[in-house]
């Protein structure tokens, strides 16, 4: 066993660093769940765990599933662009912001039992979002192409839980965090006019941070029919992105969000179990993502200063909700929805342009089969509906100034997502 636990922490650093290949955006730049299983349930499982993932969501549900590993792979599809409408600049045009289209999205999860109650393991997955315009927004304006901006997490959360008596249990994580940012195309505002640290907003290749961070658990099975849960993440301090301190809020800062869920699961019947999660984010909390951008746009603030512009997001409530059902002894069926705020306001558009992560209603499906005693295949399927955000009064006359300026950002994006897991009960 000690073995086995070696290299499946050898596996979860490969994994951890590969994670920044890949490229999503559900809910904010967040995922709508972690773990294949949830994944098909809308993203719910804060009092619902079933794999080896649940440290991402609950940390005190690792010490229900027993020792297990497992290991999955989402292929992400995003389709988003952008566009602008009644600029005098020579701006205006409906964009792409593809270039790549699909992703792959590895998770990998281990869990050993320490006795009957209690547990070790860890949890590896990723958040983050990309564009690439070949066609830049921001052309007329002298900005290269192709332009856009690359920005991904990879976590590795080792895992401790315990239960408390027979019924009820608590977790703790140590989320560790690396981030890469890589920006192109803004050669417009890398000029001391508009930025607080010029030569430092573009075109600055690939950036890392890292931060680490602590994630709570509670779940309580309250009856035999109803199981409650709950977890908190505080804000986790990222070091700073150096390369981009001139175009990021307080000098390249770029925290992980505090981010909070409370959860329920009922068993509804023998085979049927529904679920539902409410997830808070607070994006506003972190500068880069919560500043406005109307200082900027009334060029009355710099990019990068501690009060410089950001993306303007709002907090969010993630309401996912699910349901597993077991149709025969070897094989379970899931199914769910996970709808959200908008995050991004219509008049904070412009600056969002490069990073479009507008969805906000999904649709999910998922399976389990019973391979062998010990071994289980699991699939899951997300469809994200079109959304679009008009930018209403988003380029105001004047901005930038240079000429008259004025017109309206919109934003779009639509998203798929089909993975596969193959998990093993030791």
């Amino acid at each position: 066993m000690k073995k086995i636990s070696g290299s499946l922490f050898a596996a979860a650093a490969l994994i951890a660093l590969w994670a920044p290949s890949l490229a999503l955006a559900t809910a904010g730049f967040f995922q709508h769940g972690y773990g294949l299983k949830a994944k098909g349930m809308g993203g719910a499982g804060a009092a619902f765990p079933q794999d080896a993932l649940a440290a991402a969501t609950n940390p005190a549900g690792m010490v229900w599933v027993g020792n297990r590993l497992d290991i999955g792979l989402d292929w992400f599809e995003a389709d988003r662009g952008s566009r602008i409408t009644g600029n005098t600049l020579g701006l205006s045009g409906d964009r792409d912001a593809n270039g790549r289209k699909t992703f792959p999205v590895p998770e990998l999860g281990f869990n050993r039992m320490l006795g009957e109650n209690r547990s070790l393991g860890v949890a590896v997955f990723g958040n983050g979002g990309m564009t690439r315009y070949f066609d830049n927004p921001l052309g007329a304006l002298g900005g290269s192409s192709p332009a856009g901006m690359e920005f991904v997490q990879g976590t590795v959360a080792p895992a401790f839980a315990a239960k408390l008596g027979a019924s009820s249990s608590i977790g703790v994580a140590l989320p560790l965090v690396y981030q890469e940012l890589a920006v192109r195309g803004l050669e417009h505002f890398d000029d001391p006019v508009f930025s607080a640290a010029a030569g430092y907003v573009t075109n600055r290749g690939r950036d890392g941070s890292l931060g680490v961070g602590v994630r709570a658990g509670w779940l309580s099975r309250i009856s035999p029919e109803v199981t409650l849960g709950a977890a908190v993440q505080p804000r986790i301090r990222m070091a700073r992105f150096k390369s981009y301190k001139g175009l990021l809020a307080g000098e390249g800062n770029f925290d992980v969000p505090e981010n909070y869920v409370l959860g329920i699961a009922l068993k509804a019947g023998p085979a049927l179990t529904a679920v539902a999660d409410i997830q808070r984010i607070n994006f506003a909390g972190v500068r880069s993502l919560g500043n406005r951008a109307d200082c900027f746009l009334a060029l009355t603030c710099l990019l990068g200063a501690p009060d410089g512009p950001g993306s303007g997001w709002r907090n969010v409530t993630v309401v996912k909700i699910g349901f597993a059902y077991e149709a025969s002894p070897g094989l379970t069926l899931r199914g769910g929805v996970a709808v959200l705020r908008q995050p991004i306001p219509a008049e904070q558009t412009l600056l969002n342009m490069f990073a479009p992560a507008v969805t906000v209603k999904h649709l999910t499906l998922g399976a389990t089969w019973q391979l062998a005693p010990h071994s289980e295949l699991t699939v899951a399927y997300l469809h994200g509906f079109e959304a679009t955000v008009q930018g209403s009064r988003s380029i105001p006359p004047g901005f930038p100034p240079t000429g008259a300026g004025g017109g309206e950002a919109d934003l779009r994006m639509k998203q798929r997502a089909l993975g596969i897991a193959f998990g093993w009960r030791m």
